[in-house]
């Protein structure tokens, strides 16, 4: 009998250890929380990304030939969000941005609209005002008097402004924020923008088409700011479609192929933008 009960205590010693060694102190049978769960509670949730959903353009529309008051993929914005009224984006990139102005409010940043789509015939009297002089340019200068020869003029109002029919702004992905000089966002309001759109602006859809450093296109802009999920389809359908030759009808379009308006204004943006 003391031999059967010694080995009967054996056992069940073994038993318990073995169970031990599959069960440590203090854990049990649940799976570790996941870490999506865990950051969720710890900050701000991430933000939605955005669809990016195939659409079906025309070139008629890469250019601007279409009143956006008419178009059923477009919207008013809201003078909450814009420095005034009648201006008009797309639907989609407008919720988009909606969303991505909440945020930044919530970090203390406001962002303002305060250019939006603009169709060839705007593009069109901006572009002619600065060739006739009528408009100077942004250091002040007449572009007749300072430019006499053709390409030299267009160059130089290529610098801050699309030739017609060649513009991001056509396509009503595109935004102009807060300000229009590039100093303004070296430092206090602006650069607190400027440093939150570069961290916060893709997780909504939006970069920066003209950054600095590029070899060709338009000088930096850092208030103009580009919905991706739409903007790099229509890029490349420019890209694919888009042609020199087709940049026409308004004083200076003979410049566009000699300029390479395509090539290196159109596709010469930030690499993040490109399809």
């Amino acid at each position: 009998m003391v031999k059967v009960s010694f080995f009967l205590i054996t056992l069940a010693g073994l038993f318990f250890q073995t169970a031990c060694n599959q069960h440590p102190a203090g854990e049990d049978d649940r799976q570790p929380e996941p870490e999506t769960a865990k950051t969720a509670v710890a900050g701000k949730p991430d933000p939605p990304k955005p669809e990016n959903t195939r659409m079906e353009f025309d070139l008629s529309y890469v250019m601007g030939q279409f009143d956006p008051a008419a178009h059923p993929d477009f919207v008013q914005v809201d003078l909450e969000f814009a420095n005034r009224e009648g201006m008009y984006l797309r639907k989609d990139t407008y919720e988009a941005f909606k969303k991505m102005a909440a945020a930044a409010q919530a970090d203390g940043v406001k962002l303002k609209i305060i250019s939006a789509t603009r169709n060839f015939n705007q593009q069109k009297q901006i572009w002619e005002a600065k060739w006739t002089g009528a408009r100077t340019l942004e250091g002040g200068e007449s572009a007749p008097t300072a430019y006499p020869k053709a390409r030299d003029r267009a160059m130089a109002i290529l610098r801050y402004s699309s030739m017609p029919g060649s513009s991001r702004h056509h396509w009503g992905t595109d935004v102009d924020l807060n300000n229009l000089n590039n100093v303004f966002f070296d430092k206090g309001e602006g650069k607190t923008t400027y440093d939150w759109l570069k961290e916060n602006a893709a997780a909504f859809g939006f970069a920066q088409p003209y950054t600095a450093g590029r070899p060709f296109g338009y000088n930096e802009e850092r208030w103009h700011w580009s919905y991706l999920p739409v903007a790099t389809q229509l890029t490349k359908m420019a890209q694919d479609s888009l042609a020199d030759q087709m940049i026409k009808g308004f004083k200076g379009a003979e410049t566009a192929a000699e300029i390479q308006i395509v090539e290196r204004y159109v596709l010469g943006i930030n690499p993040e933008c490109l399809p």
